[in-house]
C-alpha cells in the first residue's frame, strides 16, 4: 500500500500539483481510487465471478454443488470484497487523520464481520437442501446442526462487534463471560432444553419432516411441515397449523404414523357386541340357509352348531379371502372378555390401501357386510336401550 501511495504521489506530483497541496490531493484521489477500485472488483465479482461458478457447478453431475454454491451464498460472499478493499486503503487515504482512519476501521471490520456471519448462515441454511428427501434421518440431523451452528456464529460475532466497537480483544470479552455463564443458562434455559430436545427427536430418529403424527393434549393430528431446535410446525388435516415445542414431544407422548405408512398394511380393529340371548345352536333349516348363501359348507355347516362359533370362522375366511386385506399379515375374529353390554367379539386385520379416504371406505364396505350377514346366523347386536324398548 505504500507503494501505491508513493506512485500515485509522484503522478500527481508530475501533473504540477504543488508539494503544499500534495497533502490535500492525494487522499482524495487515493479516496477516488479506492471506491471505483471496490465497485469494479465488487461488479466483476457479482457479474462475472458468480455466473462463472454457478456455470460450472450447473455442469457437473453431482448436485451438491447446486445447492451448497447457489447463487445467494456467492452473492453474499461477492459482498464482502469490496469492503475489504475499502478497509486496506484507509491508512492510505487518511493517515493525516487518525480518529477518522480508526473510526473508519472499526465500522468497516464490524461491516466484515457481519456480511462474513451473513454469509456463512446462507450457507447453512443451503444445506438444509442436501438430501431433499422427507424421510431423511441424516438431513434432519444435520438441520438441528445447522440451527445450533447459527446461534453459535450469531453468538460470536456479537462478542466480536462489541469488542470491535470497545476496542478491547474479543478474548477479554469471552473471559468474562465465564462469570456470567450461571445467569446465561438460567435466562435461556427454556431456550437451551429446547435446543437438546430438538437434538433428542432429530438424533434418535423419531421425528421427520412428513411424519403423521398425533398428540392428543395439544389438539394435533396431521403432518409435520417444518422442524427447527425450538419449534416443530404441524398442519392438521382441517388445515389448522399448530406449532408446539421438541420438548413437549420429549416430555408427553405423541404418537408417529409413520410405522404404519411404511408397513405393508394399516390395522383395522373393530369390535360388535353380541347379546348373550341371542347366541344358541343352529337349526337345520339355519344351516340350509347359511350353506347356500355360500358362507360355508355343508360338512361344516352342521345342525347343532353353536352359531357365534360358525360365524367366526365364516367371517374369519370371509376377511383373509377379500382382496382389500392383507393376508400375508395377522388376520383373526376373536372372542374377548365378556362385559354387561354383552359379548365382544373383535375384527382384526390390515388392509391393502393405507391411503386415508380409501382406507376408511374400505373398512366401510368390509364392516357393512357383515353386519348384513350376522341375522343369517342368529345372532343380534347388543344395543342400548333395546329397539323394542326404544
Amino acid at each position: 500500500m505504500e507503494q501505491i501511495t508513493y506512485y500515485v504521489e509522484k503522478i500527481i506530483t508530475l501533473c504540477g500539483v504543488s508539494s503544499n497541496a500534495l497533502h490535500i490531493v492525494s487522499p482524495i484521489v487515493m479516496a477516488v481510487i479506492a471506491i471505483l477500485l471496490s465497485f469494479t472488483i465488487g461488479m466483476l465479482a457479482r457479474k462475472g465471478f458468480v455466473p462463472t461458478i454457478l456455470n460450472i457447478t450447473s455442469r457437473t453431475k453431482a448436485t451438491w454443488d447446486d445447492v451448497v454454491f447457489n447463487e445467494r451464498v456467492l452473492t453474499s460472499a461477492s459482498n464482502i470484497i469490496p469492503a475489504m478493499i475499502i478497509w486496506m486503503f484507509l491508512p492510505a487515504v487518511f493517515y493525516r487523520t487518525p480518529l477518522i482512519e480508526e473510526l473508519l476501521k472499526r465500522a468497516t471490520a464490524i461491516y466484515i464481520t457481519v456480511m462474513i456471519v451473513a454469509t456463512a448462515i446462507t450457507f447453512l441454511n443451503s444445506l438444509k437442501d442436501i438430501e431433499g428427501t422427507t424421510q431423511s434421518t441424516k438431513r434432519q440431523y444435520l438441520h438441528s446442526f445447522c440451527g445450533v451452528l447459527k446461534i453459535v456464529m450469531i453468538f460470536v460475532a456479537v462478542i466480536i462487534v462489541t469488542s470491535i466497537i470497545i476496542n478491547r480483544s474479543p478474548t477479554v470479552l469471552f473471559a468474562g463471560l465465564g462469570a456470567t455463564s450461571a445467569i446465561l443458562m438460567l435466562v435461556f434455559q427454556d431456550t437451551i432444553k429446547g435446543l437438546v430436545a430438538g437434538i433428542r427427536l432429530t438424533s434418535n430418529d423419531m421425528l421427520h419432516k412428513g411424519d403423521w403424527i398425533t398428540v392428543p393434549k395439544a389438539g394435533i393430528d396431521g403432518n409435520v411441515e417444518d422442524m427447527t431446535l425450538t419449534t416443530v410446525k404441524v398442519r392438521n388435516f382441517d388445515n389448522t397449523i399448530v406449532t408446539i415445542t421438541p420438548q413437549t414431544l420429549v416430555d408427553d407422548s405423541f404418537q408417529n404414523w409413520i410405522g404404519m405408512q411404511q408397513s405393508e398394511g394399516r390395522r383395522v380393529k373393530r369390535r360388535i357386541f353380541f347379546d348373550f340371548n341371542a347366541i344358541r345352536q343352529l337349526t337345520k333349516k339355519e344351516c340350509n340357509e347359511i350353506v347356500s348363501r355360500g358362507l360355508a359348507s355343508a360338512d361344516e355347516a352342521q345342525e347343532g352348531m353353536v352359531n357365534l362359533t360358525l360365524f367366526r370362522r365364516c367371517m374369519e375366511r370371509r376377511i383373509s379371502n377379500d382382496e382389500k386385506v392383507n393376508g400375508d399379515m395377522t388376520f383373526m375374529v376373536r372372542q374377548l372378555e365378556p362385559t354387561s353390554h354383552g359379548l365382544p367379539v373383535e375384527f382384526y386385520f390390515f388392509l391393502n390401501d393405507k391411503e386415508w379416504v380409501a382406507y376408511e371406505h374400505n373398512l366401510a364396505d368390509i364392516m357393512e357386510d357383515i353386519y348384513s350377514i350376522i341375522p343369517l346366523f342368529g345372532l343380534k347386536i347388543y344395543q342400548y336401550p333395546p329397539l323394542s324398548e326404544a
